[in-house]
């Protein structure tokens, strides 16, 4: 992690983009910086951290877990994403695991700090009611997908997801996805998720490049 202040860190963060002069350096005494390796646990299904994790650098998944030990991978987040503002809001424990995907430096900021941020600037609470808005219509249309759509469909929607342009303006995918991780995405085995992804490059709506990135073609593949 670079030695940046935590005030110069804080001003880099869109959620606080809006906290008065003020505000801001008052939040950076309450923050501290963290650093967790690939595989660590920033979060964990069914308890509780009392605190709010904002992304600096690096990629996490979001992943759920049935009493079965069936594992669903609900989001990748990566810098300017935050997690564990649900906990904080309703004292509840966090409805599922956030663990590096590699290496993540975050600011930390607890419960007492982060309240008092919501209750004295009404923008931030609004940036925060808008991300969880944005989260639960993510959630419902997951759900709507797993209801109505088949796994080619659902592969099409992840695939499509993960890719922005490059400077060329094609879509590309730069983080290697693994087959087992889309089929945890999509609700499917690995192997049918293979055969998706097999069948989508013999018929061009995907390119492997050597470079171990994705090319996505915008054709509309007919759901099975």
């Amino acid at each position: 992690m670079t030695m940046l202040s935590n005030l110069d860190l804080i001003r880099r963060v869109s959620l606080f983009s809006m906290l008065t002069p003020e505000q801001a350096e008052a939040l950076a005494a309450a923050v501290s910086k963290q650093r967790f390796k690939r595989g660590e646990i920033l979060v964990e299904q069914g308890r509780m951290s009392n605190a709010l994790y904002i992304m600096l650098s690096g990629r996490t998944r979001v992943i759920m877990t049935d009493n079965k030990g069936r594992e669903v991978i609900l989001a990748t987040l990566k810098s300017g994403d935050y997690v564990g503002e649900m906990s904080l809001i309703d004292n509840e424990p966090h409805s599922a695991t956030v663990v590096a995907d590699q290496q993540v430096d975050v600011l930390v900021l607890g419960r007492d700090s982060f309240m008092r941020c919501l209750g004295e600037n009404m923008e931030m609470a609004h940036g925060v009611m808008r991300m969880l808005v944005q989260r639960l219509r993510k959630a419902s249309e997951n759900i709507s997908s797993l209801a109505l759509v088949g796994v080619y469909g659902r592969v099409a929607k992840v695939l499509l997801d993960s890719a922005t342009p490059d400077a060329g303006g094609a879509l590309l995918i730069r983080d290697k996805v693994s087959r087992q991780d889309l089929a945890k995405m999509v609700g499917a085995s690995r192997e049918m998720v293979s055969r998706v992804m097999k069948d989508f490059e013999e018929q061009g709506f995907i390119a492997l490049l050597d470079s171990g990135a994705v090319r996505v073609i915008e054709r509309r593949a007919h759901p099975r």
